[in-house]
């Protein structure tokens, strides 16, 4: 029989497993992993780092180790993620909601706070991260998710019944604005749409090119594409006074004001993240 082992022994060999296989921040993952198989926070975890591990716990750790080895993004092996104050479950139907779309979630917040938006689209949702918390935030806001993935509108669907959210938001499957109800009209269009190249993506981290889902990730024209194709769509769907929010890759907001320039909208904002990348880009109607 092997000899048992404590948490904290088991913590420190998954994070040598992880380091060898070049996985970032090592120990941290072996923390949340860790503590996951065990069901304990991570402050618990700690306060019980010389309590022996039962070998079926040791099993689960190690086949969670092994995913996580492989480069199977952490979020989807726990199965959850945090995003704006809401639990998300996440697995391979929909993109990891990340940082740089919770604070653009946060911009939209900050800006509706004086007169939220009545009426939302979200094009592209995913697992519903942006919907979700747009609608928690407002909570007189009626909102429209949108994806061309029957898949991932189930992920959000769930998402939406978790957070108690589900009876303010209407999902429909349509690839951007194919199946729109020719009379809609939104107060905000926001939109995480697809912005990495081919290429971008094939030098992508194992985590991103491998497990998630290249339809979420990858555009077409070089990665502008998608955005492109909605900003052309959305005008003819806002209100008086209504607005397009977009986040997008690197380098693409020149294109993407000369074609609102172009298309006749009035105005362009673009705002960096938190790394000082230009990120979010908005765009107001004639």
């Amino acid at each position: 029989m092997p000899p048992a082992m404590t948490v904290l022994e088991v913590v420190q060999k998954t994070a040598e497993f992880f380091s060898a296989k070049g996985i970032e921040s090592p120990r941290l993952n072996a923390e949340i992993l860790v503590g996951h198989a065990l069901q304990l926070p991570r402050m618990q975890l700690y306060l019980q780092f010389e309590r022996t591990l039962a070998q079926p716990e040791l099993e689960a750790i190690r086949s969670m180790a092994r995913r996580r080895g492989q480069r199977e993004p952490l979020q989807y092996i726990v199965g959850v993620v945090e995003f704006h104050g809401l639990k998300l479950k996440t697995d391979r139907r929909a993109l990891i909601p990340r940082p740089e779309t919770e604070r653009l979630v946060e911009i939209l917040i900050e800006r509706g706070k004086a007169l939220p938006p009545a009426h939302v689209l979200d094009l592209g949702t995913g697992g519903g991260a942006i919907a979700l918390a747009l609608a928690g935030a407002w909570p007189g806001a009626t909102v429209l998710a949108v994806d061309k993935s029957a898949e991932a509108l189930a992920l959000a669907r769930e998402n939406a019944v978790a957070a108690g959210l589900d009876g303010r938001i209407t999902f429909l499957l349509s690839n951007w604005f194919s199946s729109m109800p020719a009379d809609a009209r939104f107060d905000l269009v926001v939109a995480n749409p697809p912005y990495l190249s081919e290429n971008e993506h094939s030098r992508a981290a194992p985590e991103v090119r491998d497990f998630e889902p290249a339809s979420a990730l990858v555009s077409t024209e070089q990665g502008i594409g998608a955005a492109l194709a909605i900003l052309r769509g959305a005008g003819r769907l806002l209100t008086p006074g209504g607005w397009l929010a977009l986040e997008t890759g690197s380098g693409q907001h020149q294109a993407l004001r000369e074609a609102a320039l172009e298309g006749g909208w009035t105005r362009t904002e673009s705002l960096s993240d938190l790394a000082g990348r230009e990120r979010y880009f908005f765009a107001w109607p004639a």
